[in-house]
């Protein structure tokens, strides 16, 4: 075995150089759109069209499913329908009386929209940047007689929420409504006074400053967090599948019996590998939706009188949510 050691070496080094699985980085970063739109309409775009599109029909049909029936139907009329749009619903139920109405009470109703279409949004871009478009491209292209994946261009895949651009415009939507919220609750002198904290005015200079970098920081923080663990997952599921890439080429190259064990043993565990990546990058995008909406959350209650809510709280630290405002 010692001896297939060099050889097995050489046979992965050259499988790497020759292209036999795919670039780790170049797989997950942004494509342009072929046909010659170039920036205009790049892969990502697409995949945000795609997930638009799923947000705006998907929920009008599972509004349509969770929605009261007549009253023929007596009790059943309260029964949703279908076991997709029931999942849905209880999740709604559950962000709702369990994260957002304890934190923002009498605003709740208000803001469910705002935050209900935050976390559905990124939740399907991250799960669609699970599903392999980007792939499923490079075969249409080479039926179309081009190398879209050579050229680097697709008319749509990959994870819009691993681009920073895109998790940018999405916390500066959260930084907007959770600033104009804190305005609309407090006042504008109410808003500005709410930056010292009722602090003595002598440590204003050093104070007012600190707390508006932390008023900007927030948005970044959004848009950093959701960006980096979207990447992260996706390179290293691509690094997994260039290893049985390259572990076919080192089959050929080594060949024989000892290539065949080699390069069986390298695809067996970099597929069990993968697909334990894969269930963990489920989880990482359904906690990176929910992580980014309740920071939104938290965010805007932050900016209230605080003093109102306090013997409210109080009555609730037994774990039951407060009743939502009619």
């Amino acid at each position: 075995m010692t001896e297939l050691l060099p050889q097995i070496a050489v046979a992965l080094s050259l499988a790497a150089e020759a292209g036999a699985g795919p670039d780790p980085v170049g797989h997950v970063v942004n494509h342009k759109g072929p046909w010659g739109l170039g920036w205009v309409w790049s892969a990502q775009i697409g995949t945000l069209a795609l997930s638009g599109i799923i947000c705006i029909l998907g929920f009008r049909w599972i509004a349509a499913h969770i929605e009261t029936g007549p009253e023929s139907d007596g009790a059943g009329r309260y029964v949703t329908g279908n076991r997709l749009a029931h999942m849905v619903e209880v999740i709604c139920v559950y962000l709702r009386d369990k994260v957002i109405a304890p934190l923002l009470h009498e605003r709740t109703r208000r803001f469910l929209p705002f935050l209900w279409t935050l976390f559905f949004f990124i939740l399907i871009n991250n799960l669609l940047g699970l599903v392999p478009i980007l792939d499923a491209m490079y075969v249409i292209g080479e039926v179309l007689g081009q190398d879209w994946k050579k050229q680097h261009v697709a008319p749509i895949g990959g994870t819009a929420t691993q681009n920073l651009a895109v998790t940018g415009v999405l916390a500066t939507f959260s930084f907007i409504v959770i600033n104009a919220a804190g305005v609309r609750e407090l006042g504008v002198k109410g808003y500005l006074m709410h930056l010292p904290g009722g602090a003595p005015p002598d440590i204003w200079p050093i104070l007012v400053p600190v707390e508006i970098l932390g008023t900007l920081n927030k948005p970044l923080a959004l848009a950093v967090r959701l960006f980096a663990n979207m990447t992260a997952g996706h390179i290293l599921l691509a690094t997994l599948f260039a290893f049985i890439g390259m572990a076919f080429a080192a089959i050929e190259t080594i060949g024989g019996v000892a290539g065949l064990g080699v390069g069986v043993g390298v695809i067996a565990m970099s597929a069990i590998g993968a697909f334990a990546i894969y269930l963990l990058e489920i989880f990482v995008a359904t906690l990176q939706a929910f992580v980014f909406m309740f920071l939104t959350t938290v965010f805007i209650s932050q900016l209230s009188h605080h003093g109102e809510h306090h013997d409210e709280e109080h009555d609730h630290a037994g774990g039951e949510t407060p009743a939502l405002a009619t």
